[in-house]
């Protein structure tokens, strides 16, 4: 099994970004724990991608081998069409994750185009949101 963990814009600036809504973590330190999560859950392979153009993103997922896609979007959330389009085409697996709780900020952060065609959505949890949607695919079989 091999998940790739992808983030959006402005997500590599984490750890100095909105430290109100996103805290102190680093976008290496959210690496490095799915790192050490996925080694613990026996998992083959996993490897991680981040851009701040959708386009890139794209490209990604079109070539990925992936069995699996945990992603945050970051702002392409509400209105990353093409990469909504890129994530439905993979047609494996896919958890939206979000730091912060994007239901209790802005009312333009209400709407997430992924969501309908993601197997799941996580949203507020921080660190632990990435965490648990690598154990959600390992521990109930998506993958299989």
């Amino acid at each position: 099994m091999h998940i790739l963990l992808m983030n959006g814009p402005n997500l590599n600036i984490l750890g100095n970004r909105d430290t109100d809504h996103y805290g102190t973590i680093t976008l290496e330190d959210i690496e490095k724990a799915f790192q050490m999560r996925a080694d613990d859950l026996k998992v083959k392979s996993v490897s991680f991608f981040q851009a701040n153009s959708e386009g890139d993103l794209v490209d990604f997922i079109q070539t990925t081998t992936a069995d699996a896609i945990v992603i945050n979007p970051g702002a392409l959330t509400h209105y990353g069409y093409s990469l909504r389009d890129a994530l439905e085409d993979f047609g494996k697996p896919i958890i939206e994750v979000h730091i912060s709780n994007i239901y209790a900020r802005e009312d333009f952060r209400n709407k997430s185009v992924i969501a309908d065609i993601a197997t799941g959505q996580i949203s507020g949890l921080g660190l632990n949101g990435y965490l648990s949607a690598l154990d959600f695919l390992t521990e109930n079989n998506t993958l299989e």
